[in-house]
């Protein structure tokens, strides 16, 4: 066995096997309330179509979603002033502290997780990451594997991205 398969068994038992409770939370957000929170804080009002979309949802789960915000008081829903039958939801001011409150408690626990490694190797691991997910946008399990030159295409346009 290569060390890419060695490492790939110990990626994947990583990543599956011991799940952080972090790990945990995060996926559970990406699939609820926090997510939808999230993704109205950084893209601004969207249509439940367009949030449906984005969370990889049923129209139904993001109504229910939608619902239980509102009552919560964290979104508003207004129909469109140019066609009545497009609905923007959008975030309260109670949705954006919310939010920012969810992303500083991300913030400082990703903080206290660098602190802990040290300096060179927090920038090492965000650059390797970097790099890993740059690849990940590229290979797709059961797909053509990119060619040399969309891999320099994406690396470069992830390095303009940064810049």
């Amino acid at each position: 066995m290569g060390f890419e398969q060695e490492l790939f068994r110990d990626l994947m038992g990583n990543i599956w096997n011991k799940k952080s409770l972090m790990q945990q939370e995060m996926v559970k957000g990406a699939r609820g309330e926090s997510f939808a929170v999230q993704e109205l804080y950084r893209k601004g009002p969207l249509t439940p179509s367009q949030l449906a979309s984005a969370m990889k949802a049923t129209a139904g789960r993001v109504s229910t979603l939608l619902a239980g915000l509102e009552k919560k008081g964290q979104i508003a829903r207004e129909p469109d002033p140019d066609d009545r039958r497009i609905v923007h939801v959008s975030l309260t001011q109670t949705g954006k502290e919310r939010a920012e409150k969810q992303r500083d408690d991300m913030r400082d626990a990703v903080c206290w997780i660098f602190s802990q490694m040290g300096e060179r190797r927090a920038r090492e691991f965000v650059e390797l990451s970097k790099e890993f997910t740059t690849y990940m946008t590229l290979c797709m399990p059961g797909k053509p594997r990119p060619t040399p030159e969309e891999v320099a295409k994406a690396f470069s346009e992830n390095t303009q991205e940064v810049a």
